[in-house]
């Protein structure tokens, strides 16, 4: 008979880590799910952007949504604003500014949306056009009403959080209800089974703890898939270049405004990512070592500080360095990486943590019930996501690519020979028609070609010509200012909303 997989044992904590422990125990409640986490090795800590998967996955998990946005000093994040990506304009009344939002264009065909587009919104960005919700962002409203049950809205959203915040909750959900069983160890060494599979870690405190599967979560290290089982490294920065960032933690006045989004400022050589929570503003600069020094950035990004939040306190800057790449496979024997094990690409749309929530995705729906089917398994994983990681370093590259900005780091991003043949292919195609189904024709494609359009035509690139309107595309236009105006006058500020959460939290314990 067969060997069944009964235990799995998850190396490394973090967000990775204890998303991985509590999905597999809410899913499949017969499995022994151990985590090991070393206990004085500090996770990255600074991802704070989710896409809108993080409701279904909080949903399976277990946590109700207003625990979560407390724990977490949550906010609501309902797409990706980009400001000077296109010329540097920033502080003008023609200012270079876009929303790639989390809601659709209308359900209709996208050649009559853009022909409606032009001819009778074309003063509008093209966000605003297709979708209310960019009015929603501008005035800084949350997407839902408290009234409405846990994890729905009158537009669809996702979440800022504190990533250390996060990992803590779900540590503790996990542990407490879902019964994993949680060792603070460090692995002092791996026991190998037949061919490239694993048998067991051994752990300083615990001794030998033994596995049917394994999932890799332990970061850059990746200990087990790289350091173990010797999985090589794909090096992706030939196509994007940002390989530094420093992160800052700015408190923010008392009733001061959250924004809606993400905003993702172009500088230089690189970008200043600036996310919104209830008691601080997560602020970042990205950039790319060849193109400036740590010292020059980290002027690029107190001189933001100081823009956008004049007056507030000199803190402290945190300096991290990564390499942008993944592995060539994801999969290898019975160990699975998770997380930054797995690969890593600069932060731009947020794309670590629904990487980590679509790994986990197919390996519940499709895990394997014997030791013999993991073959099967591990090659169908690998050619998804070897799929889905070529069309995330397309789709970031296309942002930087449609820029007209003069700087060497940009002349550089433009430079046909950093750029993926098929993305020179697609963009060559656009050129005649929109992006289309037809371009990314995967299940949960993580960017999709709506997404693809918002990219484009809020970069001001090209409408193909010869598209025809129609009075169906112009009605949906004008339906979508008219909604807009219903939401501005029935939704809550952000501010309003999860103050009144905490308020209602403090006032139950």
């Amino acid at each position: 008979m067969a060997k069944t997989v009964e235990r799995v044992v998850i190396v490394g904590g973090g967000t990775a880590g204890w998303l991985a422990a509590a999905r597999l125990a809410a899913a499949r409640p017969t499995l022994d799910v151990t985590l090991i986490e070393a206990p004085d090795i500090p996770t990255i800590g600074v991802g704070e952007g989710t896409w809108p998967t993080m409701r279904a996955t909080l949903a399976a998990i277990g946590i109700p949504e207003g625990e979560f946005l407390a724990a977490c000093d949550g906010s609501f994040k309902q797409g990706s604003r980009f400001d000077g990506w296109v010329d540097g304009a920033v502080d003008g009344a023609a200012d270079d500014r876009y929303l790639h939002p989390f809601t659709t264009p209308p359900a209709l065909p996208t050649g009559e949306l853009l022909a409606a587009w032009q001819a009778t919104a074309a003063d509008r960005p093209f966000g605003a056009a297709m979708t209310a919700q960019a009015a929603v962002c501008d005035l800084d409203l949350a997407p839902r009403q408290r009234a409405m049950p846990d994890y729905q809205g009158a537009a669809n959203y996702a979440y800022h959080l504190d990533a250390g915040k996060f990992a803590a909750l779900l540590r503790d959900h996990a542990t407490r209800r879902l019964g994993v069983r949680h060792l603070a160890d460090h692995v002092t060494a791996v026991t190998r089974g037949e061919g490239d599979t694993l048998a067991a870690v051994a752990t300083r405190a615990h001794g030998e703890i033994a596995g049917d599967l394994f999932l890799d979560c332990t970061g850059h290290a990746a200990l087990l898939i790289g350091g173990e089982l010797g999985v090589e490294w794909i090096d992706r920065s030939d196509t994007l270049f940002n390989d530094r960032a420093l992160a800052a933690q700015v408190p923010v006045a008392e009733g001061s405004a959250i924004a809606s989004q993400t905003i993702s400022t172009a500088h230089r050589a690189g970008w200043i990512w600036d996310i919104g929570l209830p008691g601080r503003r997560g602020i970042g600069c990205v950039y790319a070592s060849r193109f400036l020094g740590d010292d020059a950035a980290e002027a690029e990004l107190r001189a933001y500080i100081a823009r956008v939040l004049p007056g507030a306190p000199d803190v402290p800057v945190r300096r991290l360095s990564f390499p942008t790449g993944h592995r060539a496979r994801f999969w290898q024997g019975n160990c699975v990486a998770i997380g930054l094990s797995a690969g890593f690409i600069e932060p731009l749309e947020a794309s670590a943590i629904v990487l980590i929530e679509l790994s986990l995705n197919a390996l519940i729906d499709n895990f394997p019930a014997s030791a013999s089917a993991m073959p099967i398994h591990a090659e169908r994983f690998n050619t998804l996501f070897r799929y889905r990681w070529d069309r995330i370093v397309e789709f970031l590259k296309l942002h930087y690519l449609l820029s007209k900005r003069p700087e060497p780091y940009w002349l550089a991003q433009r430079d046909p020979a950093s750029v993926p043949q098929r993305l020179t292919d697609m963009l060559a195609l656009w050129q005649e028609q929109p992006p289309s189904a037809w371009d990314f024709p995967q299940v949960d494609e993580i960017f999709s070609a709506e997404s693809h359009q918002y990219i484009l035509y809020g970069m001001r690139h090209q409408v193909p010509a010869g598209l025809q309107s129609s009075d169906r595309a112009v009605a949906a236009l004008a339906e979508q200012r008219q909604r807009a105006r219903s939401l501005a006058s029935a939704l809550p500020t952000n501010r309003d909303y999860l103050d009144a959460l905490t308020a209602t939290a403090t006032a139950a314990e």
